[in-house]
């Protein structure tokens, strides 16, 4: 069975799983839909880093998104809808933000990105006005495809999207990164000089990169906003962008699952080591990462494939 195939029953089991775990726990549809937002978001990054750019300021779209569903929900409570909307509306943002930041490389990129998330998260906290600051906006009731539900099937309905947009992301992901413009993308880690000698615009390269991980940054943020209900500007601010680069690291970006792996392993870790140890579930989480940094440069994706690969060759 060739990789492809393998990532795939991988992914559908790994759905599979989810799903069971859900149905024997309950609470867990709440950790699970969120670890399936940010697995979404850590996605688009993936395709950043394998252009050799990290950002850094991610979190602009997440909280784009997510106070995109805030603002316009008591006027079209619809969930699809405002996903539609948060998706369009983090697209054209990353297309305008990304014709200014895809002219930089490496450093000067990321913290580009980060200074903009900054800003919006103080524009976030001063207009009070608009965006009751670190108060938040309360996202109200919202319908499924014009039909009201009540809690329990809001939950499973909205566990089921991000699912589906999971699974979604992940097989368009895999198709992209094995296009053309794909493995230009790692040219421009390698050798960028090389795509201009063949008349291939490495700006336009990373800009359509730059504009898909908006998108499902911004899909992310409209996903989380419907689960938690509440949106504040701490989802614009520099920790949560450093808790994208934290899962993309923990999942590892060498396949699409990695940042799904990377996410649910984040979230449940900082779940059970909050539940156990309130005190010091940072420094946990740090020691996991410390961990994977020092035994596994692949992340968890890394040690899944090598051992796949393995087991292929023997």
């Amino acid at each position: 069975m060739t990789l492809p195939r393998i990532e795939l029953l991988l992914a559908l089991l790994g759905a599979a799983a989810m799903v069971l775990a859900a149905m024997a726990t309950p609470w867990l549809k709440f950790v699970l839909t969120i670890a399936l937002a940010k697995g979404i978001a850590v996605l688009g990054i993936m395709l950043l880093l394998r252009a050799g750019q990290v950002s850094f300021g991610h979190a602009l779209y997440v909280a784009l998104g997510a106070y995109t569903v805030a603002f316009l929900a008591p006027a079209m409570p619809d969930a699809v809808l405002l996903l539609v909307a948060a998706a369009l509306g983090t697209t054209v943002a990353g297309l305008l933000i990304g014709l200014f930041v895809s002219r930089y490389r490496e450093i000067f990129f990321g913290m580009l990105n980060l200074a903009l998330s900054m800003v919006f998260h103080s524009m976030l906290e001063k207009f009070y006005h608009y965006t009751r600051g670190t108060d938040g906006i309360r996202v109200p009731s919202l319908t499924v495809a014009g039909v009201p539900l009540d809690r329990v099937s809001y939950e499973w309905t909205i566990f089921g999207l991000a699912l589906a947009l999971a699974l979604g992301f992940g097989v368009f992901a895999r198709v992209y990164l094995a296009s053309p413009m794909g493995q230009a993308l790692s040219a421009i880690k390698t050798r960028e000089t090389r795509l201009d000698f063949m008349g291939v615009s490495s700006r336009s390269v990373l800009l359509s990169a730059y504009v898909l991980s908006a998108l499902m940054a911004g899909c992310a943020g409209a996903l989380i906003a419907m689960t938690s209900r509440h949106v504040t500007p701490l989802l614009a601010y520099w920790t949560a962008s450093g808790e994208l680069v934290f899962i993309a690291i923990l999942g590892g970006a060498g396949g699409v699952l990695g940042p799904f792996l990377g996410a649910a392993a984040y979230e449940l870790v900082r779940v059970y080591a909050a539940a156990t140890v309130a005190d010091m579930w940072q420094m946990i989480l740090g020691a996991v990462l410390l961990l994977v940094i020092l035994f596994a440069r692949g992340g968890i994706w890394g040690m899944v494939s090598s051992r796949l690969q393995r087991g292929r060759v023997a």
